[in-house]
Formats: C-alpha cells, sequence, structure tokens
C-alpha cells in the first residue's frame, strides 16, 4: 500500500482524491486545505489539516496548487528528503525545493470540480530525479489510470501549450459560438451534434485531414459574408487569424 498526502484542495487534487480513495492499492492519508469546509464532503475531518506543519509521514507528497504558489508552498514543508511531486503542466521540476525529492504527476485533463471524470482515462505524466522514486511513481500512477507516459519537464511544458490550444482556446470558441447564437437567437444546442463529430473525428482522423469550411475551401465570398455577420471587434479579429491560419496551412500541403 502506497501512502500519498496531497497539499491542496482545487479542481485537480479534489479530482485526485477522489481517484486515490477509490485505489484499494493507495492510502490517502491526509489532504492540507487552508479552507477544510472545501473538502469536507469527500474525505472524513481527521484526513484533513489546515496547518502544513501538522503532515503526517507519507511515501508520497503531491503539491495541487496554483502555479505560482507551487514554490512557495514546496519551501514551506518542514521535512526533508520525502518525495515530493507537483501536479503542474508549466512548471519545472526544478522550482521544487530542493530540501526533498522532486518529481512531477501531471494529469492532462480537464477538470472542473461539479464535472465528474473517469481518472482510469486520464493520461498522466510522470517525472522523477532517481530511477526508484520514478518507479514509486509509476506504481502510483498506474494504479490511478491506464494512461501513464514518462514525460520529462521540457516536453511536458509543450503538451500543457498544446493542451492550452485544444482544449481552453477551443472551449473559447465554444463560448463565441453561444454569444453568436443568443445575440441573433437561435439555441447554442443546435450546434451540439457539430461539435461532437469534430472531436469523434480526430479519434480516427490526423487534423489536417478533418479540416472542413470556408477557409480550407479559400472561399472568400462566404468569408466576406461571415466578417459582415459579425459585430464584435474581438470576433471578427479571432475569425481572421484563424482563418487565415487554416488558408496558410493549406499553401504548405
Amino acid at each position: 500500500m502506497i501512502s500519498i498526502s496531497i497539499i491542496g484542495s482545487g479542481n485537480v487534487a479534489q479530482h485526485l482524491i477522489k481517484a486515490i480513495v477509490k485505489s484499494d492499492q493507495l492510502e490517502l492519508v491526509q489532504v492540507f486545505a487552508r479552507n477544510p469546509e472545501t473538502i469536507s464532503h469527500l474525505i472524513s475531518s481527521d484526513q484533513i489539516t489546515s496547518e502544513i506543519a501538522a503532515l503526517k509521514e507519507a511515501h508520497l507528497f503531491i503539491i495541487s496548487v496554483s502555479d505560482d504558489a507551487i514554490q512557495s508552498v514546496s519551501n514551506s514543508l518542514i521535512f526533508t528528503d520525502k518525495l515530493v511531486a507537483h501536479t503542474s503542466g508549466s512548471v519545472s521540476m526544478e522550482d521544487l525545493n530542493d530540501s526533498n525529492r522532486k518529481a512531477v504527476l501531471y494529469p492532462l485533463q480537464t477538470l472542473s470540480k461539479k464535472k465528474e471524470v473517469d481518472f482510469t482515462t486520464v493520461p498522466i505524466c510522470i517525472e522523477a530525479q532517481n530511477q526508484a522514486d520514478f518507479q514509486l511513481l509509476t506504481e502510483v500512477a498506474n494504479r490511478l489510470s491506464d494512461h501513464v507516459y514518462n514525460v520529462n519537464s521540457d516536453q511536458r511544458k509543450s503538451l500543457h501549450v498544446a493542451a492550452v490550444f485544444v482544449s481552453n482556446f477551443t472551449n473559447h470558441l465554444y463560448k463565441i459560438g453561444n454569444d453568436i447564437c443568443t445575440e441573433h437567437e437561435v439555441p447554442f444546442e443546435i450546434l451540439k451534434p457539430l461539435i461532437n463529430e469534430t472531436a469523434k473525428k480526430i479519434q480516427t482522423l490526423a487534423p489536417t485531414d478533418a479540416q472542413t469550411g470556408p477557409a480550407k475551401r479559400n472561399d472568400s465570398t462566404t468569408i466576406n459574408k461571415h466578417l459582415a455577420i459579425l459585430t464584435d471587434e474581438n470576433q471578427k479579429e479571432i475569425y481572421k487569424i484563424l482563418t487565415k491560419s487554416i488558408i496558410d496551412h493549406g499553401k504548405k500541403l
């Protein structure tokens, strides 16, 4: 049984808590939360502490806080020579304090508190300073997910950028689409089958092969009609940038 303590109580931390509790091969020793009530619905009160100095012994300590807080939290740990991993996609493993053994356990998924996720489907990218710690981290990751990858800090940062494009930016485009529908009094639900089919296509096609639309065809008549419909200047600019990117990519092929 591998014992784990989590430092943090946000989106990623809460999904990790649920996944660890479900595993019969992992033991959740403790969770540090500045506001214990944020996770009181997930675990018993005797597993929660609001004092960093009160953290009990564990095989692995996972720091799951905002990127800009990882270093300060790492520096605040009073113990030494323990295995400490953070969960960030964009923070280097080396940013952790040298007093402890460093590692990364990065779940590459969009995680929201109100949306349940089957954690066994979540890709987990891992990194550690030495082979023994890497082996332990591998065991933990394999008990949480069916998809575990050995990814170094530079690769992970690149993955994080790619993830922002395919998830965060894409979701913002959904928001823009919703705004346009609202402005013209048509239900956004009409677009959901299109959204689902677009996501399904890249399971079997390369993104280049899955691309359709007026920019792909370099259909300037339709593009200009779309720009005339858009009343928001930011929307127009985004439309122009993405259209140019698609057209320019087609020219390179």
